[in-house]
């Protein structure tokens, strides 16, 4: 009677994801910081696997590592594998019943664009539970599972996105009586997001104010919420989103003393991924709907 011979044993799975993220990213540092574990563990993961086939995975030199022949070979497909295994995860988390919705937002969209809409958005499916989860880089769907992602993109990488999007100075009330022109912004602060921090640069060179005013000037913030804040208590000037900032100055709390408005390269943009929730979509079409209306404020 034929036997079906059993499937080879596999080395450990951590030691194998250790060697294929280390080998994709090029960086034991890299490796660990997309694992959440330190680099010593990914060294030890990586001799532990070498120690079960037999043979090295890394040539070992002082300016760093590199892939051996073999390991080169082996790549491609050991990532293809990895990829296939997050794929069914993904596939059995959306025949899951009642598993949340997740998200996955740029910080600044999160805290200032998102989360203002997430009571409403229970409202509208009040059965559904929602995961959000903030990151500064758009995650590939293969690796880092999630339903919809929002991020600022050019239009042409999103799956629909909102209209476009443009930057001018806002400021509090109180200090916009004494920016009344160009050249008042001279002996203002300027506040900058450190992601955006060409902002200033682009829109004062789009008024021919770059050479009367330097743009570099101000403090630098690693949050666009904490750079909000500082300028809401009248701490200076700020280059404001209108994707964000719209419902602020339709209610008075900034104004923008100072125009026009420059339009940028990039939108508020949604992206999913080809498999998730159920409700994904309909979530999706709620939040861009949501956001449109904001467009017209």
């Amino acid at each position: 009677m034929p036997v079906t011979p059993p499937r080879p044993r596999l080395p450990p799975l951590n030691a194998l994801r250790a060697f294929e993220v280390a080998a994709r990213s090029g960086s034991f540092a890299k490796a660990a910081e997309e694992l959440g574990v330190t680099a010593g563990a990914i060294t030890q993961q990586i001799r532990q696997l070498e120690a079960v086939l037999g043979l090295p995975l890394f040539q070992r030199r002082p300016q760093g590592v590199s892939l051996t022949p073999a390991a080169r070979a082996a790549l491609p497909r050991l990532s293809r594998g990895f990829d296939l295994i997050a794929q069914s995860l993904q596939e059995l988390r959306a025949g899951g019943e009642g598993r949340a919705l997740t998200i996955a937002a740029l910080p600044c969209i999160a805290q200032l664009w998102l989360s203002p809409r997430l009571a409403a958005l229970q409202r509208a499916f009040p059965s559904l539970q929602v995961s959000v989860s903030a990151m500064e880089q758009l995650p590939d769907a293969r690796r880092e599972p999630h339903d919809i992602a929002l991020f600022y993109l050019a239009e042409a990488r999103a799956t629909a996105s909102l209209g476009p999007d443009a930057i001018v100075p806002v400021c509090a009330p109180a200090l916009a009586a004494s920016v009344t022109n160009v050249v008042d912004l001279a002996r203002q602060t300027l506040l900058h997001d450190a992601v955006w921090r060409d902002d200033w640069t682009r829109w004062l060179a789009s008024v021919d104010a770059s050479e009367a005013i330097d743009p570099t000037r101000g403090p630098s913030f690693s949050l666009y919420s904490v750079a909000l804040d500082a300028a809401l208590s009248g701490a200076g000037i700020l280059m404001g989103r209108l994707s964000l900032l719209r419902p602020y100055l339709a209610d008075g709390r900034l104004v923008a003393p100072l125009g026009p408005a420059l339009a940028t390269p990039d939108r508020l943009a949604f992206v999913l991924p080809a498999q998730g929730h159920a409700l994904r979509q309909e979530v999706a079409d709620w939040l861009w709907k949501s956001g449109s209306d904001d467009a017209q404020i």
